[in-house]
C-alpha cells in the first residue's frame, strides 16, 4: 500500500514538475509523470492528483477559472508560499533534491550550463553562479514547454534557436526574475530585437514595432522577417500568460526609449 504521508522533499519535487507542466498533460500516463513516480516509489496516479492539487494554489490558473483539486491543497499551500516569497531559493532547493533521487548532483546534471566556471574557484562566489545558472536553466524549461517548445510569434521548434525572454530583465528585478509570467519564447532575433526595443507586445499580446524597426519597411530583411510577425498577436500560453504589468514595463522602460 502507498504511503499516505508526503515529506516535504516529495512534495517539492512534485512542485519541481508542476512548473514544468501544462495542466491539460497532468494525468498518470504521462511519460514525466511516470519518471518522477518511479524515482519516488510512488504511483503515478499519486504523482498526478498531487499535481492538480498545485494547480488549486496557483492564482494564475484560479484567474483562468481552473480550480485543480483542492483536496491536498493543506500540504501544497505552504511549498507554493515558499516559492512565492523566495523563487531563487526553492527553484533550485528543488534541482538539488531532483538531483540526489536521481542519484546524481546539481553540478553534475547541469554540467553544461557550469562548464566556463574556473575549477579553482569555490566558496561562496561558485555556489552564487552555480545556483544562478541553474535557475536560468530551469526558467528556460519552463519557458519553453509553456509554449510547446516553438517561438511565440514564428513557430520555430528548434531548441538551439529558442530563447527565454525576459520582459523584464534578469537585472532589474530580482523577485520576478524566475515568475513564468516574466517569459516568452523567441527565436533568437525576434529574442534580440525585443531586448533591444525594437519590439514589444500590447497588452493583447499583438507585436508592436518601434519607430526605428519601421523605418525599414522596404528593405529585403525586412519584408523576409518581419514583415510576417507586423501586428501578429503571440500564440496562447499553454499555462502562464505574459504579466500585463510587465509588458507595460517592457513598452515604457525599452520599448519607447529606442
Amino acid at each position: 500500500m502507498e504511503r499516505k504521508i508526503w515529506t516535504r522533499d516529495e512534495l517539492i519535487l512534485a512542485f519541481n514538475l508542476y512548473l514544468k507542466m501544462p495542466f491539460g498533460k497532468m494525468h498518470r500516463g504521462n511519460a514525466q509523470i511516470i519518471e518522477l513516480a518511479n524515482l519516488m516509489g510512488r504511483s503515478a496516479n499519486s504523482i498526478a492528483l498531487r499535481l492538480v492539487n498545485f494547480a488549486s494554489c496557483d492564482p494564475i490558473l484560479q484567474a483562468r477559472g481552473i480550480k485543480g483539486m483542492v483536496g491536498g491543497i493543506k500540504q501544497c499551500q505552504p511549498i507554493w508560499d515558499e516559492f512565492s516569497e523566495n523563487k531563487d531559493s526553492l527553484m533550485y532547493e528543488s534541482e538539488k533534491i531532483l538531483a540526489k533521487y536521481q542519484q546524481t548532483d546539481v553540478e553534475t546534471k547541469f554540467a553544461d550550463d557550469l562548464k566556463d566556471i574556473p575549477e579553482e574557484m569555490s566558496g561562496e562566489t561558485r555556489n552564487r553562479i552555480v545556483k544562478t545558472r541553474v535557475n536560468q536553466n530551469v526558467f528556460r524549461q519552463i519557458v519553453l514547454v509553456n509554449y510547446d517548445n516553438k517561438c511565440g510569434l514564428s513557430g520555430i521548434d528548434i531548441p538551439e534557436l529558442l530563447v527565454a525572454s525576459h520582459i523584464i530583465p534578469w537585472s532589474e528585478d530580482k523577485k520576478e526574475r524566475l515568475n513564468p509570467e516574466n517569459g516568452i519564447c523567441l527565436s533568437s532575433l525576434y529574442d534580440k530585437a525585443f531586448d533591444r526595443g525594437l519590439l514589444s507586445f500590447g497588452n493583447d499580446l499583438t507585436a508592436l514595432f518601434s519607430e526605428r524597426l519601421e523605418a525599414n519597411v522596404g528593405k529585403e530583411y525586412f519584408s523576409k522577417y518581419f514583415e510576417p510577425i507586423r501586428g501578429k498577436q503571440l500564440v496562447t500560453p499553454k499555462k502562464y500568460h505574459p504579466n500585463p504589468e510587465f509588458l507595460e514595463w517592457h513598452r515604457d522602460c525599452i520599448f519607447n526609449k529606442v
